[in-house]
């Protein structure tokens, strides 16, 4: 019964989660706006929460499994040039599209960014506050008032 009442808390928490990893990917977008061949990157959301729900892997980094080769790397701590495709996939990690082409390559729309990190943000917002209010009903219950 008490995984029944947990079950919304489980699934915001997720949701936050991946909230969080968005807010991360969109400020790397903006710190790298003026980086010349920078390729812009965008959380799918959608796909990031159906994945975590049905308990697939979300992991969302960059960096390559232990044991990795060094293939493409001239240090074992360097990112390599390219990601692997099959945990990105699965995560929902891809790149911006690109609305307005640049001189230098660069895939960043500064406008779109800003937008959308105010959206996450607020988004991010309403999912803190409804699992605080969900744990202070909780509480309530149990404390019986």
């Amino acid at each position: 019964m008490f995984a029944n009442m947990t079950n919304a808390l489980d699934f915001q928490s997720k949701a936050l989660v991946l909230r969080a990893e968005r807010q991360r990917v969109i400020a790397s977008n903006i710190a790298n706006a003026d980086t010349p061949g920078y390729v812009g990157r965008s959380l799918d959301f959608k796909a990031a929460l159906g994945a975590a729900v049905e308990g697939k892997s979300t992991s969302l980094s960059l960096a390559p499994p232990a044991g990795a080769s060094q293939q493409g790397r001239s240090h074992l701590q360097h990112i390599p040039l390219q990601a692997s495709t099959a945990s990105l996939g699965q995560s929902g990690l891809g790149y911006t599209v690109q609305t307005q082409p640049a001189m230098d390559g660069n895939s960043v729309d500064m406008d779109q960014e800003r937008a959308n990190f105010v959206d996450n943000s607020v988004r991010y917002e309403a999912t803190l506050r409804f699992i605080n209010g969900q744990s202070k009903t909780l509480l309530s219950a149990i404390q019986g008032q």
